[in-house]
Formats: C-alpha cells, sequence, structure tokens
C-alpha cells in the first residue's frame, strides 16, 4: 500500500495529543453532544459567510445556499456533517485543526492544570471539534474557503499522533466532516438517533438543517426577534411547543438585553399550576440556550427553585456552549443570569398587578405559593416577593384583596410596625381575642389563611423599614382606649391575678392584667420567640417534636366574668379553680396551644354539673 507524501503528513503538537487523549477518554459523559458541538461550528461558519456577502464582491460558489446537510450511512457506518459555510484553506486547517495557534489548546490545558474540570473549561477554548474524537476511529474534514483564487483540501487523523492534508479538487465551499464510527457507537449512523439530537440541541439554529434531506429544525427561535413581529398566535405556539403544553400561556414575557449580560428572554407563566391538582413538584422548565445551541433543557440552577413554574428560553451569547451541568451550578455567568432573570420577571409581575389587578389576581390565586416559598428562601428578593402578596385585611370587605404597600398609605404617621394575624379563615380569625384590641384603637391588621403563612411571615422581618409583627404577641405595647365597663379595682386586679398565677403556675407563664381586650375575658399572648399555632401544626406534621408552650395570659379586667370570678375566690373556691382552668382552655385553644381538648371536654362536663344542681 502507498504511503501519502512525507509533506502531506503532520504530527500534532504534544499539547493537541494531550487534549485529545482527554476528550477521547474523559470528556464528555454524554457521548452525543459531538454532534451538537459539530453542528454549532457549522452554524458559526454559516454567519460568518453571511457577513462576508455583505462585505466582499466574489465568493467561491457565489450561488451555494447557506445552509448544514447531515448524511447517516448505516451500512458504512458515516455520519457526514456538510456546511456551505466559510470554510478553510490549507494554512487555516493546520492552524485550526492542528497547532495550538487558534485551537485554544495551550490555555485549555492551562486551566487544567489550575485545576479546572474538563468539561467545566473546554467550552470557553472553541476545541469542541475534537469531541468528534469521542465516537470515531477516523475523521475526514474536507473544505473549500470562500475565496476563489484558493484549492480545496482533506485533512484526514485517527484522533492519535497525526493527522494529515491532502489536495481536493472536488472540495465545495465550506466544511463537509465525515465522522468513521467506533464499532461502539453505531449509534450514530441511524437517522431516528441523529434526528432526535438534532430536535433536542439544534431545533433553532438560524440556517436550515437537513438530514438524508429531511428538513429539521422548523421553528422559528422568537426569543431573537423584535416583539413587535411575534403575533400573540405565535407565543402560543412557541409556548405549547417548548413546554409540551396544552394550556394557553397566561403572561408572555420577551425581552433581550446588553449589560449586564448579552441575553435574549422570552419567558411564559403557564395558566394553570399543576401542582394544584397533586400532580407532583415542576421540573425546571426554562432551557439554556447559547447562540440558539441547547445548552441544557432543564438547568436547575438557571432560575430559584421557586421560579419552577416558568416555561421557555433563556439565550446567552456570553455562556460557554460547552458549559456543563455540574459546571452550571458553580458558574458566575449562570449566577449572573438568574439574579438578572429573576428581577427582570418580579418587575414584570409588579407591572401586570398594577395595569392588570383582576388578571394578576386570578394568577396569584393558582401560584402564590411560589412566591412565598420565594421569600422564605431568597432573602435577597423577599422586599420584590412580599409587595407582590395578596391577602385581605380588617380594614377590607370580606373577599377583597390589599397588599402591604396599600396598607403603609392607609396606616397612622407614628405607626412603626405592620399587624398581622394567621388563621384557618377570615372568620376563625376575626372570632378570636387577638383582633378587638387592633379595631378598638383603628389598627389594621392583615389576614393570612393559608398553612404556609405562618413560616412565610416568619420568615420576613419588615417591608420598606415596617417590621411585621404578629398580633398575638405578648410583647405588642397598645395605646389606652377608653372601653366600656368598670375595671377591677388595682387591689382587686393583683388578688385575682396572684389567685389565677397559683391555680395555672404549671400551664402559664404568668397573668397580666392588661387594656388590650374589649370583648374577651381573656387571651393566651404566644411568647416572643415561640412557634405560634400554625406554625407548630406545620412542624409537627412534618414530624418534628413540638415542646410545650407557656403562654401569658392576660386578662379584661373591665369584664363581667372576671368581676364574677374575683367575687367566687372567696364563696366558693372551687368553682372559681373550675372557672378558671375552663377560662385557660378556651384561651389556650383559640391560640392552638392547647395540648390536651381531652381534659377540657371534662372540665367542661364537670362545670356543667355544677350548673344544674
Amino acid at each position: 500500500m502507498s504511503t501519502a507524501p512525507e509533506e502531506h503528513t503532520h504530527s500534532f503538537q504534544a499539547e493537541v495529543r494531550q487534549l485529545l487523549d482527554i476528550v477521547i477518554h474523559s470528556l464528555y459523559t454524554d457521548k452525543e453532544i459531538f454532534v451538537r458541538e459539530l453542528v454549532s461550528n457549522a452554524s458559526d461558519a454559516l454567519e460568518k459567510m453571511r457577513l462576508k456577502q455583505l462585505t466582499e464582491k466574489e465568493f467561491f460558489e457565489p450561488d451555494r445556499e447557506l445552509g448544514i446537510e447531515i448524511t447517516v450511512d448505516e451500512e458504512a457506518k458515516t455520519l457526514t456533517i456538510a456546511d456551505s459555510g466559510i470554510g478553510m484553506n490549507k494554512d487555516e486547517l493546520v492552524e485550526n485543526l492542528g497547532t495550538i495557534a487558534h485551537s485554544g489548546t495551550k490555555a485549555f490545558l492551562e486551566k487544567m492544570k489550575e485545576g479546572g474540570s474538563d468539561a467545566d473549561v473546554i467550552g470557553q477554548f472553541g476545541v469542541g471539534f475534537y469531541s468528534a474524537f469521542m465516537a470515531a476511529d477516523k475523521v475526514e474534514v474536507s473544505t473549500h474557503s470562500w475565496e476563489k483564487d484558493q484549492a480545496g483540501h482533506t485533512w484526514s487523523s485517527d484522533g492519535t499522533t497525526g493527522y494529515s492534508i491532502d489536495d481536493n479538487a472536488d472540495a465545495k465551499r465550506g466544511c463537509s466532516i465525515i465522522v468513521h464510527l467506533k464499532e461502539d457507537m453505531e449509534e450514530f449512523s441511524q437517522v431516528s438517533r441523529i434526528k432526535s439530537i438534532l430536535e433536542k440541541y439544534s431545533n433553532f439554529v438560524s440556517f436550515p438543517i437537513k438530514l438524508n434531506d429531511e428538513h429539521i429544525n422548523k421553528v422559528d427561535a422568537l426569543w431573537l426577534k423584535n416583539k413587535k413581529e411575534v403575533t400573540t398566535e405565535q407565543y402560543s405556539e412557541f409556548y405549547k411547543f417548548t413546554a409540551k403544553a396544552f394550556d394557553e400561556p397566561r403572561f408572555t414575557m420577551h425581552f433581550s438585553a446588553d449589560a449586564p449580560l448579552a441575553i435574549n428572554a422570552l419567558l411564559f407563566t403557564p395558566t394553570e399550576n399543576t401542582e394544584q391538582f397533586g400532580m407532583g413538584q415542576m421540573e425546571a422548565g426554562v432551557s439554556l440556550y447559547c447562540k440558539k445551541v441547547l445548552i441544557d433543557a432543564k438547568p436547575e440552577k438557571l432560575l430559584p427553585e421557586w421560579l419552577r413554574f416558568l416555561r421557555g428560553v433563556i439565550d446567552s451569547e456570553d455562556l460557554p456552549l460547552n458549559i456543563s451541568r455540574e459546571s452550571m451550578q458553580d458558574s458566575a455567568l449562570v449566577q449572573k443570569l438568574n439574579k438578572m432573570i429573576t428581577k427582570r420577571y418580579l418587575k414584570f409581575l409588579e407591572k401586570e398587578a398594577k395595569d392588570n389587578p383582576e388578571s394578576y389576581e386570578d394568577f396569584y390565586a393558582k401560584f402564590s405559593r411560589f412566591l412565598k416559598e420565594g421569600i422564605a428562601t431568597s432573602y435577597e428578593h423577599q422586599e420584590q416577593l412580599a409587595g407582590l402578596l395578596r391577602f385581605e385585611s380588617s380594614m377590607q370587605e370580606k373577599g377583597e384583596l390589599t397588599n402591604f404597600a396599600q396598607y403603609i398609605d392607609r396606616i397612622k404617621d407614628e405607626q412603626e410596625s405592620i399587624y398581622y394575624l394567621t388563621g384557618m379563615s377570615r372568620d376563625a380569625i376575626e372570632s378570636g381575642p387577638y383582633l378587638e384590641a387592633f379595631k378598638a384603637r383603628g389598627l389594621e391588621v392583615c389576614f393570612f389563611t393559608e398553612p404556609v403563612d405562618q413560616y412565610v411571615m416568619e420568615a420576613l422581618p419588615e417591608f420598606k423599614g415596617k417590621k411585621m409583627v404578629s398580633a398575638d404577641r405578648a410583647e405588642i405595647e397598645l395605646d389606652d382606649v377608653a372601653t366600656e365597663g368598670e375595671a377591677l379595682s388595682e387591689k382587686d386586679s393583683e388578688k385575682l391575678i396572684e389567685f389565677l398565677e397559683q391555680e395555672l403556675s404549671a400551664r402559664i407563664e404568668k397573668v397580666e392584667a392588661s387594656g388590650r381586650l374589649v370583648d374577651s375575658p381573656v387571651a393566651a399572648l404566644t411568647p416572643k420567640d415561640a412557634p405560634n399555632a400554625q406554625m407548630r401544626a406545620m412542624m409537627q406534621s412534618m414530624g418534628q417534636d413540638m415542646p410545650a408552650t407557656k403562654a401569658t395570659l392576660e386578662i379584661n379586667p373591665r369584664h363581667e366574668v372576671m368581676h364574677g370570678l374575683h367575687k367566687l375566690i372567696t364563696s366558693d373556691e372551687d368553682t372559681a379553680k373550675l372557672i378558671a382552668q375552663q377560662l385557660t382552655d378556651n384561651a389556650l385553644l383559640a391560640a392552638g396551644l392547647l395540648e390536651n381538648p381531652h381534659q377540657m371536654a371534662a372540665r367542661m362536663n364537670e362545670l356543667i354539673g355544677k350548673l344544674v344542681k
């Protein structure tokens, strides 16, 4: 067998051989990535050719259309990826595929020595072509430069020690890469396998891609278009295609930005929250692209987990094409994308809430759980998220929603806190003993009625400089207010408090007389650092043991029950003790702190027995 002339055979530089060894043996865990790499390179070459057509007058094969032709041959076990792009001359073949001058190999290897992972750094240096050797035992590149006075050549290598470059008079403009597949890589000579890879990674490449003459990429990359040029119907179709959804998008956010990162984004808020239907937690649904080439269909760290309901595409040309899923979590660029997109989406929701309040409230009814999850887990976005909360309050009609900004607009000048109560329902909150003191003083109280709300409010310390304070806390100090009824004297109050503290010492931290209560005789107030009823219930449902909480028992010295109880201390101490315990049961039950309701029922029966004798 004759050998190629010596001048046609070249040795790889040591760095290139080292790189090929890394690529072939350890670079990518998912071998199909090499198809994406080669198609991406072809797209770049076509883009460069399109620019040449705008600036130059003469070209080799001027009538050849821009596009990518992919051919698989199961019998020959080959995969061919051909483009009609800018092509290469002989010197460029040597520079780009055989030396460190243009491939970035040296920089890549230096980064490797610094401790970077293989998959993390390869995309930063444009050496993705070599990924073909993961699947190939031989690669041939036939190419002709766009320049008319250049000749065609074929570059060939088995990926070991070197390569050859030979003349090729039949080479067309662009590059035709023939991948001769290894025996265990024959799957990449199947049409169905390559088609699935192209639809996964290269569906939005600007230039037509044909696989064995079938046009593959038929969907436009809408995120790169001017939003004025895109119709509602196109958005709907794109949403259903990318999200594999059947509903219509509720909100569509389409924007581009140049700083701090160059991005194009098209994000959809679904109409329905499938988690409400018991279908399990949603997976991340915003795909990450670089120049229309898919990086990751479901990147977990691209957006915070509480935005997992979003669907769509984010494309950043600043992102290395080859960034791996593992390195996504640690990429400073991805973290910048996360913050940038999150803030942008929250501003979008703020605008929707202002311009279309009814539409926003419908969204809130179905997706509020995600916003509340964000408050509890994303400190940097807390205030924006808190501004998006909607709730009823003591100064709004039943069913009418308000927000913290409106609350602040209504409060008294000297008020430094935002007061709230959590409960099973508005009716339950309004029938409890805690609201009356605030209503009597004209203080508005926010109502939160979902089980998660207490956890969320505990995580939210303030809003616009106003502290968030639960209205059932013992440490709240309220101004005196005129109320009906004559209070017990100071001496009588002290006697009653002494009696109650002695009788209730095992259940109550302390007893206080206060002007807080208006219509209720007693109330159990939760200590500052203790979890309240809803928090306790949530933690217990998660299997966590909750230590008993001793509340402060606050009595209303103006209430007729307190007057009667004071008299019973002298006339019928046993009944007084029974009533004291029952009042405490009632107060602890209202506070959600009653540990043993069976004892309450027994005491109630004993008390009724005394009354009916």
